[in-house]
């Protein structure tokens, strides 16, 4: 018989973790803290937040906790639009590693002493820009109410990745529009 989990995230520890993505100037560190947050809370092994390339269809990790640079450097993370949380848009749990198909690289989960994962997708309206993924060393097994604040926080932070990429954008423009030449830019600022 499993025990069921006990929860670990609380409306306190949440209004702290909304407050933060809202109010935090510095991505990276934002996301540094999260996956630290996540690994602290419910002491799995580690955490990565990664962000979906569209165009080569693949994750791009923006910030990673308690895993090794040798497994983070494994390989390029393709996406399975059938099964990844990214596809589906929904959580992703994997028990066992070892024996699973969607599963790029098994062996060096092995030897970092990764039993199991979940995938929490991180979306922007109604598509799934990225992923938060959990660790552990043993199967996970988290209260399903602590998994709805993290795909809650998955929207929150999608919010701030298509924030932080518009202003990226914006501020792209700006460099190139103060690069014209005066002559060009006369009747457009005023």
């Amino acid at each position: 018989m499993t025990q069921k989990p006990e929860r670990k995230f609380y409306l306190k520890q949440f209004k702290a973790i909304s407050n933060a993505i809202s109010t935090y100037d510095d991505f990276n560190l934002l996301v540094n803290h999260l996956v630290e947050g996540v690994c602290r809370t419910f002491k799995v092994k580690g955490c990565s937040i990664l962000i979906l390339d569209q165009i080569e269809q693949q994750l791009f990790r923006v910030s990673s906790h308690g895993i090794s640079d040798e497994y983070l450097s494994k390989g390029p993370l393709f996406i399975d639009d059938k099964y990844c949380s990214l596809g589906t848009g929904k959580v992703e749990l994997i028990k066992d590693i070892q024996h699973d198909d969607r599963i790029q690289y098994p062996e060096a989960a092995k030897n970092e002493s990764i039993v199991s994962m979940m995938g929490i997708p991180i979306k922007y309206r109604t598509s799934s820009i990225g992923v938060i993924r959990i660790y552990h060393s043993q199967v996970l097994n988290l209260h399903e109410s602590d998994v709805d604040s993290l795909c809650v926080l998955g929207n929150q932070l999608g919010l701030v990745i298509e924030n932080n990429g518009l202003k990226n954008f914006v501020d792209h423009v700006n460099m190139a529009f103060e690069q014209l030449p005066p002559r060009l830019v006369r009747g457009y600022c005023r």
